[in-house]
């Protein structure tokens, strides 16, 4: 089973449910060590002190809060854990709100909530009801030495929690949205529309995989058996001169199939 990184209590009104967190999903990438070019060993980093000039071993290494330069405030572990907030054990609803109003922008990492047995029925009561009101859950929970604000959504029977950035962590951008001034003729949003139209198709996440990981791979399997790899052809882009006739060839560039497809769902639509 997947290691739990969250054991405590999802609360709202009068009830307590046991649960426990796993993660949902973990980035996956072919890693590289770094070796000592002359003898191709691997090299170790080490823990040097420079004031006393030697290798410090991990079991001597204390905690400290640079306070100025050159001093630090040290905290022991225990003293942590005496300020550690409700939520590291306890997770309450503050209110329910709908997903959509959510900008996804504020999500960060994803964990299958899961309910411990005595509190099976519970957990799939209020999965039931979030799921037929529509509702996702806001909350806070303390994990890994901070308080996060998350939301838990009901997702394939179950309830999935996404922990979130606060809105001071959410970066601005000088200029981002703010091209107002650009006129836009409809005749090109509406060709652009149609070319969205040709290319709109259900989410499928199987169809989707990392290229570049997968050329890593095969380069490395090459390599093993001392073979060379072909370089990947870089796209070529042709300057954009006139917006209507780019997009005009863009949707005469689309396969006939595609076309097709979403002229006959239009069709489709209409007859409806």
């Amino acid at each position: 089973m997947a290691a739990t990184v969250w054991k405590g209590y999802i609360t709202f009104g009068l009830i307590s449910i046991p649960v426990r967190l796993h993660t949902a999903a973990r980035g996956e990438r072919v890693s590289f060590n770094q070796l000592h070019k002359e003898c191709n060993t691997r090299v170790k980093q080490q823990l040097h002190c420079p004031s006393c000039n030697t290798q410090v071993e991990r079991s001597d290494l204390v905690k400290g809060y640079q306070d100025t330069k050159d001093e630090y405030i040290l905290v022991e572990d225990q003293e942590i854990k005496k300020v550690q907030p409700q939520s590291a054990s306890g997770m309450e609803i503050l209110e329910f709100v709908q997903l959509d109003e959510v900008d996804p922008i504020f999500f960060d990492s994803s964990y299958y909530l899961m309910p411990e047995d005595a509190g099976r029925k519970a957990y799939h009561l209020l999965v039931s009801t979030m799921a037929e009101a529509g509702y996702a859950a806001l909350a806070k929970i303390a994990m890994h030495q901070r308080e996060y604000t998350v939301v838990v959504r009901p997702h394939k029977k179950g309830l999935t929690l996404h922990t979130m950035y606060y809105e001071n962590e959410i970066r601005q951008v000088d200029g981002y949205g703010q091209d107002s001034d650009i006129d836009v003729k409809p005749q090109e949003i509406e060709l652009a529309r149609q070319l969205i139209s040709s290319l709109t198709a259900p989410f499928e996440p199987k169809k989707y995989s990392d290229a570049y990981q997968q050329r890593l791979k095969e380069l490395i399997d090459a390599k093993r058996e001392g073979k060379e790899t072909a370089a990947t052809e870089a796209p070529k882009l042709a300057p954009v001169i006139d917006l209507m006739e780019a997009l005009q060839k863009s949707l005469k560039g689309q396969r006939p199939s595609q076309s097709e497809d979403a002229d006959g769902g239009k069709r489709a639509r209409k007859a409806g």
